[in-house]
């Protein structure tokens, strides 16, 4: 007799295309990328993922989307829905039908319309808050559809202005139970009142992506400086080089898609 599906911990990536190479870039030089390299750096960061627990969803190479590894953008997934966006940047639209097919098997998919935007990146859940980046990826308008699917939920939105950086998750990320890790400049600290806070180091201003999973903390090999400080506090770094991946203005958190759901069931 078959049993029962199990909660498992799913973890949706995509490998790195060969048109990495003319990624959008905003806020950082066009450098070159090694693009074997960022496979190979893709690939450790799969393996770290399965090691904390997660259970991998590949899906498919996308050769003509550039910044596709970057599945974060494409959605939010919460405990009851996952909202489908709209990315900021027009050459990314493509990649979200794949993703909400993986999706719907898991949760009800909800959707942003046009002409508002909204990418997965400027969203930070903090127990049942959302806070929304205002950056030149998501607008205003993206945040108020948001609000509408999520808030009959349960879930609070706040929108917070982000400066001088790509999206929220580029200047603040959960690293422990009502703790953030963040960096003051970027963003606007007052809206994380009564959460714990902890500042990336000064030399390393793109320090504040860190992604938690269970009781570690995945993290960039590239800014040493910020790992201390987090175990300094007495969290588990586990980190991982994503150098080629920065390159073209990812992190930890972008390159998946993280949530419990249910696995098939076994005979």
């Amino acid at each position: 007799m078959p049993s029962s599906p199990q909660q498992v911990r799913i973890a949706v990536t995509r490998p790195v295309s060969l048109a990495l190479l003319r990624c959008e870039l905003t806020h950082l030089a066009r450098t070159p990328i090694d693009i074997d390299r960022a496979r190979e750096q893709h690939a450790a960061y799969e393996q770290a993922l399965s090691r904390v627990g997660c259970r991998l969803e590949r899906l498919p190479e996308a050769p003509m989307l550039a910044d596709s590894v970057f599945v974060e953008d494409t959605a939010i997934v919460l405990d009851e829905i996952a909202v489908v966006t709209r990315p900021g940047a027009p050459s990314r639209r493509a990649e979200t039908d794949s993703v909400a097919d993986v999706l719907g098997r898991y949760r009800r998919i909800a959707g942003i319309a046009a002409p508002a935007t909204l990418d997965g990146g400027d969203v930070l859940r903090v127990n049942r808050t959302l806070y929304v980046g205002l950056s030149g990826r998501s607008s205003r308008s993206g945040i108020e559809q948001l609000a509408g699917h999520v808030a009959p939920l349960g879930y609070r939105v706040e929108a917070v202005p982000v400066h001088g950086c790509l999206h929220l998750k580029s200047a603040v990320t959960v690293v422990g139970p009502e703790t953030v890790l963040v960096n003051p400049q970027f963003v606007a600290t007052e809206p994380f009142r009564g959460l714990e806070w902890i500042e990336v180091d000064p030399a390393e201003p793109l320090g504040a992506n860190a992604l938690l999973l269970g009781d570690e903390v995945i993290y960039p090999a590239s800014k040493p400086r910020t790992a201390e400080r987090l175990r300094r506090r007495g969290l588990v770094v586990c980190e991982v080089d994503v150098s080629e991946l920065e390159r073209a203005e990812g992190a930890v958190t972008c390159c998946s898609l993280v949530f419990v759901g249910a696995d098939a069931p076994q005979p």
